[in-house]
């Protein structure tokens, strides 16, 4: 069943960020734009590339009013262990949600219950706390931040542009389509 267009469940979990150890629920979703990025686990090999990649860009999603979280089956000990030892995840600024419980893993449907990890997963969640992309790698595909920043104003656009949908591949100031019958087999 897809996720699409569904609110986050409930849940609640301790995370990791800026030194401290806080409280993350589903309501932090809620109000601002959000991107969520499973990962396998923490001490890993492509793990912290994409979690390194995704800090390069969290400046840029910051600007367009995105808060980032990243979340593992690790716990939120486990994160701040690897904050403190290894050189790219001691980048990191934003949340880090520990899921021992794969609760949260469950909820998004990424868990892999043989491991016992998440899958890679990455979802963009609107200010309503709504689910509006998904994208699911397998463990040894890592992921591109950037395109995460593309789909992020793609969202935005469309939400602040009802009627007005983003072709492949566009970019912020690029023409949109406004689907009509007149467009019906012209494009």
């Amino acid at each position: 069943m897809s996720l699409i267009g569904k609110e986050v469940a409930p849940f609640a979990a301790k995370a990791y960020h800026n030194g401290e150890f806080i409280d993350v629920s589903e309501q932090n979703f809620k109000g601002k734009w959000s991107v969520v990025c499973f990962y396998p686990a923490d001490f890993t090999f492509v793990c912290p590339t994409e979690l390194e990649d995704l800090q390069n860009e969290y400046a840029t999603l910051k600007d367009l009013g995105v808060e980032v979280y990243s979340v593992s089956t690790d716990t939120h000990f486990t994160h701040k262990a690897w904050h403190d030892h290894s050189e790219a995840i001691s980048k990191i600024e934003y949340v880090m949600i520990g899921d021992p419980s794969q609760k949260i893993s469950r909820i998004f449907d990424v868990l892999n219950e043989e491991e016992g990890l998440a899958d890679r997963g990455t979802f963009i969640i609107d200010p309503d706390g709504v689910i509006q992309t998904v994208e699911i790698n397998a463990g040894g595909i890592g992921r591109d931040a950037s395109t995460v920043v593309n789909k992020i104003k793609a969202a935005q656009y469309v939400r602040n542009n009802p009627g007005e949908v983003c072709p492949a591949k566009w970019q912020e100031g690029s023409a949109t389509l406004k689907p009509s019958l007149d467009l019906v087999g012209k494009i």
